[in-house]
């Protein structure tokens, strides 16, 4: 408690922030990677503070600098109208990194639960959010927090760098794949040749599964999206990337309330030969970083068991999905 009330001071203090304005300070759940706080104040203003592990902790390769990716999303967010956190303050590679955020309004997806037409609304209206983040373009393809490297100039040769960096994780932390790394390699290789269609690095927030989206239930009116959350793991990339965490161990063709607001927003949804190739492409990388980030978060039995039944037969469904298409 003594050292979260003193670190959220010196970050207020940062900020530009009073902190004897300090109320409370809390632990918020969900996350995996980073620790995070939520900051209450005494004139009501909620906030979010985000502390990344130290250098040594184990994790993956893309992990690194996840921070500047979010305060990146925060930005970029704000450019598309959609509802996210703003960032206030980051502590950049300073004693004590971190990243202070506005925090948004509602509860989790997973906790709000909206049902029947409650949930259709949501969906249509989470569909035109989605298609506006997707205008937002940048500079070149790949992770903003630089990770793995530069910007690349083309898709193929960021998902490429992508893949072969979760792969060599998968390899270094000895993760429970349902086939051997070498033979996912070189089925994800087959597909490469597909990732040419893309040509414009679209803003894709890769994290979309229902506890980053919060529903907001106010006084008066209906239920509304209240914020799209934890950015740090976007890229630069295929709008299509973004479509698996929104239909998770799912298939986002089945959500047509979603596809109608995508599209109604100008969103483009085609799924032809190309883009469900791609699309599996896209479900086998994230589900190959669940297989192995639990390794070094040393997640626990009940997990890593999940993982085995629900996810991994997932990675071998997309698998054979890119055979049989490509």
């Amino acid at each position: 408690m003594g050292d979260s009330w003193e670190r959220a001071r010196r970050v207020l203090a940062g900020a530009g922030l009073s902190p004897g304005s300090l109320a409370r300070v809390r632990p918020l759940g969900g996350g995996t990677y980073n620790t995070v706080e939520e900051i209450l104040l005494t004139d009501g203003h909620r906030y979010v503070l985000k502390i990344p592990p130290a250098p040594a902790t184990p994790g993956l390769r893309h992990e690194r600098r996840l921070l500047v990716a979010e305060a990146e999303f925060c930005v970029r967010a704000a450019e598309a109208r959609v509802p996210a956190p703003r960032a206030v303050s980051a502590g950049g590679d300073t004693a004590l990194p971190y990243l202070l955020m506005t925090a948004r309004p509602g509860s989790p997806w997973t906790q709000a639960a909206p049902a029947g037409e409650e949930r259709t609304e949501l969906r249509t209206e989470l569909g035109r959010q989605v298609a506006r983040l997707h205008r937002v373009t940048g500079p070149g393809f790949g992770y903003p927090s630089g990770a793995l490297g530069p910007l690349a100039p083309d898709w193929r040769t960021a998902f490429t760098a992508m893949t072969d960096a979760v792969l060599a994780d998968a390899r270094h932390y000895g993760a429970r794949l349902p086939r051997p790394v070498d033979e996912v390699a070189g089925v994800l290789a087959t597909a490469a040749p597909a990732l040419d269609e893309v040509t414009v690095p679209a803003l894709v927030h890769f994290d979309l599964w229902p506890g980053n989206i919060l529903v907001e239930r106010p006084a008066r009116g209906p239920a509304r999206i209240g914020g799209l959350i934890d950015g740090e793991r976007m890229l630069w990339g295929d709008p299509l990337a973004d479509f698996v965490s929104l239909a998770l161990l799912g298939d986002i063709r089945e959500d047509e309330a979603f596809l109608a607001g995508y599209e109604e927003a100008g969103g483009r949804a085609v799924f032809d030969r190309a883009a469900r190739l791609r699309l599996a492409l896209y479900r086998a990388y994230l589900y190959l970083i669940m297989l192995t980030e639990t390794v070094p978060r040393a997640s626990g039995a009940d997990h890593d068991r999940w993982l085995q039944e629900a996810v991994a037969p997932e990675l071998g469904a997309a698998l054979d999905e890119i055979t049989a298409l490509r």
